[in-house]
């Protein structure tokens, strides 16, 4: 039964989660050592927050996997009353990454990524709008990823523990590009997309596959710029219970730059160029409800030819790239992201 109620989390506890956000599968050792407490003492802290289904460890599109992909925002209509219902069916499916219910016109926001455009159309013209309860599905394809929920950070480190995190110089990118995600590949990342601190052995012997094979393909991907490592946590439990989107826009000639600067601030968890009526979205993480105001203010100064003209807050997050979750954001199951697979159903 889940609990409508639950303590924030610790200050020892954010702290593990920003070493974790920075270094997703670093040992305990190193990550004891940055932090300056013993590495079982590390491990415990997060096997309490495992436990409790608050904190995971998770992967992320990296940043090469958008150019062979087909993603977009969508913003989905609902019967009165059935809402939740339709947020729960559309969970199961691989192709949702992300579910929220916002305030606004729009009852349902979903990120979602096929193989391609025709698998796009598909999912969006053919089967979603046939689902029961489902009035209108309103689609604005991601034409640019300036950054995503990946690369968003908390602020709970200090200074020289982020140094000592310092991830180490990444490898040159092997001379066989070897971009094609395999069915063997699926499976693999359908297991981190679980538990993204397995190790090798585990995997291996998940795959009938031997470790070394494992951690070859996982070092590939990751140079190779498909695969990233992402830490999560319960964001209301966090201080971070407000999530924003704003539709905006931009010059064309200077939407790359505008976009480049709004990935810099730290409240912004993902940044894109869509098609549309707007070119530009922005979702960001905050502390309040009153900082939507602040954060966009923010933005009117610091860009005044950016045109802000929709904002929704998100009321709850139903799923998070594969999570789903309870309403104080906590992992109830998972998902697994298969993008590559036909959204027929």
């Amino acid at each position: 039964m889940v609990q409508d109620h639950a303590e924030l989390l610790s200050e020892d506890e954010l702290v593990l989660i920003h070493a974790l956000q920075l270094r997703p599968r670093a040992s305990w050792a190193e990550l004891g050592h940055a932090l300056g407490v013993d590495p079982v003492t590390a491990a415990r802290r997060w096997q309490r927050l495992r436990a409790r289904d608050e904190a995971w460890v998770g992967i992320s599109p990296g940043p090469k996997l958008f150019d062979h992909l087909c993603a977009a925002y969508l913003h989905i209509d609902c019967t009165a009353g059935r809402t939740g219902s339709v947020a729960q069916e559309l969970a199961e499916h691989p192709h949702m990454l992300t579910i929220e219910r916002a305030a606004g016109a729009h009852q349902i926001l979903a990120t979602v990524a096929t193989r391609d455009l025709a698998a796009m159309s598909r999912y969006t013209l053919d089967i979603l709008p046939a689902l029961p309860h489902i009035t209108g599905v309103h689609s604005r394809l991601i034409t640019h990823m300036f950054t995503e929920g990946g690369d968003w950070r908390i602020d709970a480190l200090a200074p020289g523990q982020r140094t000592r995190l310092a991830a180490p110089p990444a490898a040159p990118t092997p001379p066989r590009d070897r971009t094609r995600v395999t069915d063997a590949d699926r499976a693999l990342l359908g297991l981190l997309a679980r538990d993204g601190r397995a190790t090798h052995a585990a995997l291996a012997a998940a795959l009938g596959v031997s470790a070394a094979t494992v951690k070859r393909r996982m070092d590939e991907l990751t140079r190779l710029g498909l695969l990233r490592f992402r830490c999560d946590f319960a964001r209301p439990l966090g201080g971070w219970p407000v999530a924003v989107t704003f539709w905006a826009t931009a010059p064309a000639v200077d939407l790359r730059r505008i976009g480049h600067a709004l990935v810099a601030l730290p409240q912004t968890r993902n940044c894109a160029a869509v098609s549309g009526t707007h070119n530009l979205a922005l979702q960001a993480s905050l502390h309040s409800v009153a900082d939507v105001l602040r954060f966009e203010t923010q933005l009117a100064t610091d860009h005044p030819e950016l045109r802000i003209t929709e904002r929704a807050v998100t009321l709850r997050h139903d799923k998070l790239l594969g999570r789903v979750l309870d309403p104080l954001g906590r992992s109830l199951a998972v998902v697994a992201p298969d993008v590559w697979s036909d959204p027929a159903r």
